[in-house]
């Protein structure tokens, strides 16, 4: 199951009014700290710069994982394991790029084990490369640079 957040929204009833609860009055309280400490043009003007920028700091940490890597048909039948290794791409770069991608940057590692807590896909990277190389599986990894360079020359392909 997808560990997205909301996800407890459909699940199991016990955990609906907490999960919404919650989500609502984390809104509350974001609206009403907002317009407490500004005039209300200026807060809608925060809020949709504030929520822009997040989106482009979420797109930043996402793009780099997955465009460029194989795209698959509905048709095409692989199993779980290469599906996942062979459509993400994990980011290099040490503890810099850990940090700005929020750990992200072991997207196989998530891909593969959606539940295992971020700090522990640093070692389980070691245990899925050799699985890869066992198997025969291309596992790609590249450095930040160079994996915005395939979410570059991806789009530009896409808008020819």
């Amino acid at each position: 199951m997808s560990s997205a957040p909301g996800r407890y929204l459909l699940g199991p009833a016990r955990r609906r009014w907490l999960e919404g609860s919650l989500l609502l009055a984390h809104g509350a309280l974001y609206l009403t700290a907002v317009l407490l400490v500004l005039p209300p043009l200026r807060a809608l003007a925060f809020i949709a710069v504030q929520q822009g920028l997040l989106g482009l700091y979420m797109g930043s940490a996402f793009a780099p994982n997955h465009k460029g890597m194989l795209v698959l048909s509905e048709h095409e039948k692989l199993d779980f394991f290469r599906r996942q290794v062979l459509t993400s791409r994990n980011v290099s770069g040490g503890p810099v790029v850990e940090t700005l991608l929020g750990g992200l940057n072991y997207q196989i590692e998530h891909h593969l084990f959606p539940a295992m807590p971020r700090p522990c896909l640093r070692r389980c990277r070691t245990l899925v490369r050799a699985f890869c190389a066992q198997t025969g599986v291309l596992y790609s990894e590249k450095g930040l640079v160079g994996s915005y360079g395939d979410v570059l020359r991806t789009l530009h392909a896409a808008g020819q």
